[in-house]
């Protein structure tokens, strides 16, 4: 009945031409996307929104501060993820990137711990274990069911699949480090 009233809700929100304030909001909750703009293309993702909302907060937050914008995918691993967010990534030769943060961790939110990494695509908090999420982030490019249970799954990529698996073929260093610098120009809401 739940999915229901909130279909219901959904299709007055389309259907009318007075929106209330209030239902604007709770639709951009339902439908949160984003585009990170990169070196190598767009990529559009999904964010968990409903699922997931103190991770996905957590993110917008920090995209919306223009926290992501001229930072580094610092760690590349074929058949594996690319990862990004650090902000000792502004500068791509920096021998900190990967280690850096927002300045506060958030706890691991078990709806997002339930979610399987179960195909590529999906977008989950990097962390140094339980409880130090904070910007970094992954992109799965094969499933990783290993990471299931550790890493909070907050979305997948709907679009720019192909930008992802361009930016894992990168050559790397021995640390996994691109050698070209892969660009994070920009990342906002859509």
């Amino acid at each position: 009945t739940h999915d229901t009233t909130m279909n219901s809700s959904l299709i007055s929100i389309f259907t009318t031409s007075h929106h209330q304030p209030h239902e604007w909001s709770r639709l951009r909750l339902i439908m949160t996307m984003v585009q990170m703009s990169t070196t190598l293309g767009n990529i559009q993702i999904e964010l968990y929104t409903k699922d997931c909302p103190e991770t996905t907060g957590n993110f917008l937050k920090l995209v919306d501060s223009g926290f992501y914008n001229g930072l580094h995918f610092h760690r590349i691993i074929k058949d594996f993820m690319i990862q990004g967010g650090c902000p000792n990534s502004k500068n791509p030769d920096s021998g900190k990137a990967g280690m850096g943060g927002p300045g506060w961790q958030i706890p691991c939110e078990k709806s997002a711990l339930a979610k399987a990494h179960d195909r590529p695509g999906l977008f989950s908090m990097a962390n140094a274990g339980p409880n130090t999420g904070g910007s970094q982030f992954f992109l799965t490019t094969v499933p990783t069911p290993w990471l299931n249970g550790n890493h909070a799954v907050f979305g997948e990529v709907v679009k720019g699949m192909d930008v992802v698996k361009s930016i894992e073929s990168q050559e790397t260093d021995r640390r996994d480090k691109p050698s070209t610098p892969m660009q994070i120009i920009s990342v906002e809401r859509i």
